[in-house]
């Protein structure tokens, strides 16, 4: 690499901590092998933590393209010739990109995570820390709310949600609790629904909470959705011996990955031969047997990257 080469590379600063600080940095994007005039796409840009790294190994000729649906992670954004973002979801990755005129890449990542950002601005509603609509979009352009949600859902649609997204003790209670007290009171705000539904409330208010909140964080965006979308579209986007690296942060979504690098289908259905084996075949290399965790440094200077899990795989 030129002195120029180098200069371009480390123009970016490892990106706005403030905003959120990325997970297993060093971790993921060793995982992807970069190669330095290699095309690349970050799914989730956010504050830019893991896209400045790939940025640094990347060359003049190197390429990445990022994704972010929050309006907001654009200010993020270095002025970086070789950087390429777009405004939508990355369940619209192999759009997006043909779009910009590119047909395989060398490597995806995706941090799957809620960026702190997200979490520490009262009017975005994702955190029970403080007051607010209950909102929960990652993306401000669509309709549905957490508000939506909680107010036209029926029993049976709320019990399953608070059951598999957010794996409520009590979920069936609290989905009945919510449709009689909506009759008399408004659950706009994150107070109003903690009050509203204060008499079913299990165990520790705030992992109660915790996980109440991520049923619907999850309902309101369709993360899981999106996730399996952008897995089905990996492997034709990948250039042989390409690689992507997700990390998770629930076990919801870590089965999904798991189950797509082992077999290419996100859901736990077998595939048995007249012989009883297993005949699904994955069109990507598991490249981690055992997913990666973050240290016990690590975790001790950001507590969210507790839950997180990497796992990166290979195209065939």
């Amino acid at each position: 690499m030129s002195d120029k080469d180098n200069h371009n590379a480390a123009s970016f600063s490892p990106g706005n901590a403030d905003y959120h600080i990325p997970v297993l940095l060093q971790e993921t994007v060793d995982g992807l092998n970069i190669q330095p005039d290699g095309i690349y796409v970050d799914c989730t840009f956010g504050g830019g933590g893991h896209s400045g790294e790939i940025l640094k190994r990347l060359g003049k000729n190197g390429q990445l393209l990022v994704f972010d649906q929050d309006a907001d992670a654009k200010q993020n954004v270095p002025d970086d010739p070789r950087i390429i973002f777009v405004p939508h979801n990355f369940r619209h990755l192999q759009r997006f990109l043909r779009l910009h005129k590119v047909a395989q890449v060398d490597g995806i990542m995706a941090d799957l995570g809620v960026s702190s950002h997200q979490f520490d601005e009262a009017d975005r509603g994702f955190s029970i820390r403080f007051e607010g609509d209950m909102d929960m979009r990652m993306d401000k352009r669509q309709e549905l709310t957490a508000f939506e949600v909680v107010s036209t859902y029926d029993e049976q649609r709320l019990h399953k949600l608070f059951e598999q997204y957010g794996e409520v003790t009590n979920s069936k209670t609290l989905a009945r609790t919510i449709v009689q007290v909506r009759q008399t009171v408004s659950l706009k705000t994150i107070a109003n629904f903690k009050q509203a539904v204060q008499s079913v409330v299990k165990g520790n208010p705030n992992k109660y909470f915790a996980q109440v909140f991520q049923a619907l964080r999850i309902e309101v965006n369709d993360e899981l959705g999106a996730l399996k979308e952008m897995l089905q579209q990996t492997p034709s986007l990948l250039k042989p011996g390409g690689r992507v690296a997700i990390i998770t942060f629930h076990s919801l979504e870590d089965r999904i990955v798991k189950n797509y690098f082992r077999k290419g289908d996100t859901e736990e259905s077998e595939q048995i031969d007249p012989f009883g084996r297993d005949v699904a075949e994955s069109p990507l290399k598991i490249i981690t047997k055992k997913p990666i965790t973050a240290t016990q440094e690590e975790i001790k200077r950001n507590p969210r990257s507790r839950s997180a899990k990497l796992r990166i795989a290979e195209k065939v």
